[in-house]
Parts: C-alpha cells; sequence; structure tokens
C-alpha cells in the first residue's frame, strides 16, 4: 500500500469508528504486513486486494485470549421440586 492509500484507510477508519486512536502503521520494510493498531497496540493487520480493476482493502483482527477478560460464571438454577415447583 501507498503512504496515500494507509493515510486514506486511517481516516476512513477513525471516521468509522469514532476513534483517533487507530493508526496504520506501514511496515520498516517492504514485504512486511502493514500493521493496524489502537492505542499503540497492535491488533491486527490490513490487507489490499485488487480483483478486476476493483480495489478492497481487509482487515484482520487478532484476540489474544489471554488479553480477555475472565469468563463469567455460568449462572445457577434454581432445584425444581418433586411437584414441579422451585
Amino acid at each position: 500500500m501507498t503512504p496515500s492509500e494507509i493515510e486514506r484507510v486511517q481516516t476512513y477508519l477513525r471516521k468509522l469508528f469514532g476513534t483517533e486512536r487507530i493508526k496504520i502503521v506501514p511496515p520498516p520494510r517492504q514485504g512486511l504486513s502493514i500493521e493496524i493498531a489502537v492505542n499503540d497496540e497492535t491488533i491486527g493487520t490490513v490487507h489490499k486486494d485488487v480483483d478486476d480493476g476493483e480495489v478492497s482493502y481487509s482487515l484482520h483482527l487478532t484476540v489474544l485470549e489471554e488479553d480477555l477478560p475472565a469468563p463469567r460464571p455460568a449462572p445457577v438454577k434454581p432445584a425444581i421440586g418433586p411437584s414441579g415447583r422451585r
């Protein structure tokens, strides 16, 4: 992707998600992935696709399990007695 494309995609994503914290990070050298970051934390990559003259950009977001909040415990269901009442 060119610097102009990176800027345009970044501008679009910032407007779409309503935040200036999104940043598209060009690779340090050609051939490496273009990264998308929020608050300087890389959350995925951006890819350009050209098919039959049409250009599109796709985002691949990566969520690490270790970054997720702890799972909520399953709710305890009250036991139902023989009469069908709780």
